[in-house]
């Protein structure tokens, strides 16, 4: 399918509203659907305790299962992905399963892998990771896939994979060095270097540090991220991640033609109108996604 054809079907699939229940594991993913002021806010948790949260095959599956009914989701306007376990976001591959795979199967799982990080980073929701605790090797890759990243002051980030003679992969040496650059990267990755939240912010790791020190601090601040991007246009919303998320990887010619056809997703709708009248008459607006 062809950028133009796949913005223009997200648009239309965003103007539905599903009905569809999410699927959840008790186990290792919760979903929670918040209500009240919060309504259209979904949090995505990781609950492994035992193993820190690594990223085991059943792990993966049920976040990708998770993944496909968000993502066809109209009424969810932001998520928000967080750990359930204190002090820890995902500690990341689950080394202990892995030793146990054969090489074919080392292969198949890091497919799944990659897959599932490919359909986080491909959400049309806003999502953003709330790092309270350790983010390291395929953890701080998972938060990569999120649109936006907020840190607690008890984050410690890095990709200390080449200590273990391996290289980050799960896009960790891609999606990094396309937020802060190549040749942080390479320092990052070539050291193994592991560091706070401070840090992570003055690199441009992360969006946001949480200001206060309690275990939650992180989640609390992206929930306040949340509903800042909740009162907006939801079909805005996600027509502007769709040509931001084109903006690195196409010349400025092609992704303005893209920002363009975007705009184009926005016009015919019900909550433009919706937005201009309420300009008009001094009133905040009331989108339906419609």
């Amino acid at each position: 399918m062809s950028v133009f054809k796949a913005i223009r079907a997200s648009a239309q699939q965003t103007r539905r509203v599903s009905t569809r229940a999410l699927s959840t594991s008790a186990q290792e993913v919760s979903v929670e659907r918040h209500t009240g002021n919060d309504l259209g806010i979904l949090t995505l948790s990781l609950n492994r305790p035992h193993a820190k949260n690594a990223l085991s095959r059943s792990l993966v599956h049920s976040m990708r299962s998770a993944l496909s009914d968000i993502r066809s989701d109209a009424t969810v306007r932001a998520l928000v992905l967080r750990s359930s376990v204190p002090r820890v976001f995902c500690a990341g591959a689950d080394l202990k399963e892995r030793a146990l795979m054969t090489p074919p199967e080392v292969e198949q799982f890091l497919y799944d892998m990659k897959l599932m990080f490919r359909e986080l980073e491909a959400l049309p929701q806003p999502t953003i990771a709330a790092l309270d605790g350790a983010a390291l090797g395929g953890g701080l890759e998972l938060s990569l896939c999120c649109d936006l990243r907020v840190a607690g002051q008890s984050a410690l980030l890095g990709l200390p994979e080449t200590s273990l003679a391996i290289i980050p992969g799960a896009g960790g040496t891609q999606r990094l060095a396309r937020l802060v650059g190549t040749s942080r990267t390479k320092a990052l990755v070539f050291t193994a270097r592991k560091f706070g939240a401070e840090e992570a912010l003055r690199m441009g790791v992360i969006t946001d540090m949480a200001e206060d020190a309690r275990e939650d601090a992180a989640y609390n601040r992206a929930m306040e991220w949340a509903r800042e991007i909740l009162p907006n246009g939801p079909v805005a919303v996600r027509m502007a991640k769709r040509a931001i998320d084109h903006a690195g990887s196409v010349d400025l010619a092609t992704g303005l033609d893209i920002e363009q056809l975007c705009y184009a997703q926005v016009i015919p709708t019900q909550d433009r109108l919706e937005g201009l009248r309420a300009f008009k008459e001094k009133r905040k607006p009331n989108y339906t996604g419609h």
